[in-house]
């Protein structure tokens, strides 16, 4: 039996945040834009690895969140 997972974010700049994270997902993860969020599906054989690869995945997201916040501010700053 396989675990799901699905993670929605609501986050400013979706779409950067998406091409952000996509690279490090593996082949049991797909990471899409709806409807102004970023939307993570985690499909894992065993609940272990589906908490792990969620963990690492939260861990990449927020990363890239602080980092696309920060090229906002900084952009901002430069106009």
């Amino acid at each position: 039996m396989t675990r799901t997972a699905t993670v929605r974010t609501a986050v400013a700049d979706p779409e950067l945040v998406a091409a952000c994270v996509r690279p490090d997902n593996t082949a049991e993860m797909t990471t899409s834009v709806e409807d102004g969020c970023v939307v993570t599906r985690v499909e894992r054989d065993d609940t272990a690895g589906l908490q792990s690869t969620v963990d690492d995945y939260v861990v990449n997201l927020t990363v890239a969140t602080e980092v696309a916040q920060a090229a906002d501010r900084h952009n901002t700053h430069q106009s």
